[in-house]
């Protein structure tokens, strides 16, 4: 069993070009069949931070290949800039 606190201390890694993605910051969840449909990676600031924020990246849960001790491996249909 994992927590969803363990799964925000993972860092999300694009096995198609090894590109960190960076943290979960929500998880979506089907509340009638109580499964994860997609891990959502919170968008990083722009300055330290503190003005604005970039768009957050949704990953469905079958795009996830590996959940490792420190890592969520992850293939994308397309690149993220």
């Amino acid at each position: 069993m994992v927590k969803i606190s363990d799964f925000q201390t993972k860092d999300v890694v694009s096995v198609n070009d090894g590109k960190r993605l960076g943290h979960i910051g929500d998880i979506d969840i089907n509340l009638s069949s109580g499964k994860i449909e997609s891990i959502i990676i919170s968008g990083q600031g722009k300055i330290l931070g503190l003005f604005g924020r970039e768009e957050e990246v949704v990953v469905p849960w079958r795009s996830i290949v590996k959940v490792g001790t420190d890592v969520i491996l992850v293939r994308m249909q397309q690149s993220i800039e």
